[in-house]
């Protein structure tokens, strides 16, 4: 007997003996434990409640309450019933567990923007 798992199992299928297929038992990265501030998880709460909220704002906010009440939910899990993707709720659980308590986006990458419409730019001074 071999001490090695099988990743398949027999099966019979019209009396002979087929192999099928399995996952082997694989876990992904464990989910970052996150201990919010009280009043993180009041807003998120206000947040979830309000009828006039931004749809990310919402959706960030009720990962929020659902890691605070299910530190051990997975990724795929969490990000299911949040509709987010296992990719985003690991980075926000990253982010939260380096203690940036934020809802808001960081901001991307690439050159900012260097108009200003009332005219305070160097550049577009002259134009208007």
């Amino acid at each position: 007997m071999s001490t090695f798992p099988r990743s398949f199992d027999i099966d019979l299928v019209g009396g002979q003996e087929v192999g099928v297929a399995r996952r082997p038992l694989m876990r992904g990265p464990r989910p970052q434990p996150c201990i919010f501030p009280g009043d993180f998880v009041q807003e998120a709460r206000q947040t979830v409640r309000q009828r006039t909220a931004r749809w990310q704002d919402v959706q960030r906010s009720r990962l929020v309450l659902l890691v605070h009440e299910n530190p051990q939910i997975g990724h795929e899990v969490a990000g299911e019933q949040v509709e987010l993707s296992a990719r985003q709720v690991r980075r926000w659980r990253q982010r939260w567990a380096a203690g940036d308590f934020t809802i808001d986006d960081q901001e991307g990458r690439g050159r900012k923007a260097t108009f200003s419409p009332d005219g305070s730019c160097p550049r577009y001074r002259n134009r208007l």
